[in-house]
């Protein structure tokens, strides 16, 4: 069994538009339990905030609380799914690479910290204060979605930018943004990555990606470690453990034709790395998740 990919189509619209969706977060999940009641990808950008509610939200395998005030990002190819205890309140929206893409030329969705890397945390904590102003900008950007006035579409590009940029000044409050605006080394961490991601099956050594981006395997290095104080050879390990974590828990495979699809010499290879990795075999992790 493959995760599902889901696309912006397949959501309930109350007001069609191209390559994006907004709704009341109680709404999205009552139109769309069939979609959404197990874990499942996009190919969007997605973004929530809570205004009420508790539970779980689990994107690739680490689990973060849901609490009032919370706001989540995904990418697209990131898997997820929700459990709540209490029920919850909010805005969802989402949108394709696109629909932002083509508006603004010059700024690209990857300028923002949390649609930046893999690497950095796909939450953000709103205080009290800012929440009831950030509430009022989603709340904006649904009812302009959910009515059908002139200039709509670009009312809501520029109104889910400026949640954007709200959420970036938030986000980015405790970090150097001396590194954040780096745009050379952010360009090539984020090549580096869509590299990987690709790519990470058959080549598992640094210096394949390096040659790729035209530089150094040292260089390469220095830019990962300064951007996420992490080197090459972990984003290539933690992509590969990624994708075995996904395809041991969410495949009917058995872990020997995982280690096959992973490119794996053999099963007991695998098995010695994953452990490695993670602490526990192939075998063990399926049991625990379970």
């Amino acid at each position: 069994m493959k995760i599902p990919v889901l696309n912006i189509s397949q959501f309930k619209e109350s007001a069609p538009l191209n390559d994006v969706y907004i709704n009341s977060f109680s709404d999205h999940i009552q139109r769309n339990k069939d979609l959404i009641n197990k874990p499942h990808s996009h190919n969007f950008y997605l973004c929530v905030l809570f205004t009420e509610g508790t539970g779980t939200h689990e994107i690739d395998f680490n689990s973060y609380s849901i609490n009032p005030g919370r706001v989540f990002f995904l990418k697209p190819g990131q898997t997820h799914f929700w459990k709540f205890e209490t029920p919850p309140q909010g805005y969802i929206f989402f949108h394709s690479q696109e629909f932002y893409d083509f508006k603004f030329l010059n700024h690209k969705l990857h300028s923002f910290p949390f649609f930046y890397s893999n690497q950095n945390p796909p939450f953000l904590d709103i205080t009290p204060e800012n929440l009831q102003k950030l509430n009022l900008k989603f709340k904006e950007a649904y009812t302009e979605y959910s009515e059908n006035n002139l200039l709509r579409e670009l009312k809501i590009v520029n109104s889910l930018n400026d949640i954007y940029i709200e959420l970036t000044r938030v986000y980015t409050v405790d970090i150097n943004i001396e590194k954040l605006s780096s745009p050379g080394y952010i360009n090539i961490l984020e090549a580096l990555e869509h590299l990987i991601n690709d790519q990470f099956k058959s080549e598992k050594l640094p210096k394949f990606y390096a040659d790729k981006l035209c530089i150094t395997t040292k260089h390469l290095n220095r830019v990962v470690k300064q951007t996420i104080n992490k080197t090459t050879s972990q984003l290539i390990s933690e992509r590969i453990i990624l994708e075995a974590k996904r395809l041991i828990v969410h495949s009917h495979e058995n872990l020997a034709n995982i280690a096959e699809t992973l490119e794996f010499s053999d099963y007991a290879y695998f098995s010695k790395f994953f452990k490695l990795k993670t602490g526990m075999t192939p075998l063990d992790f399926r049991k625990k998740y379970f």
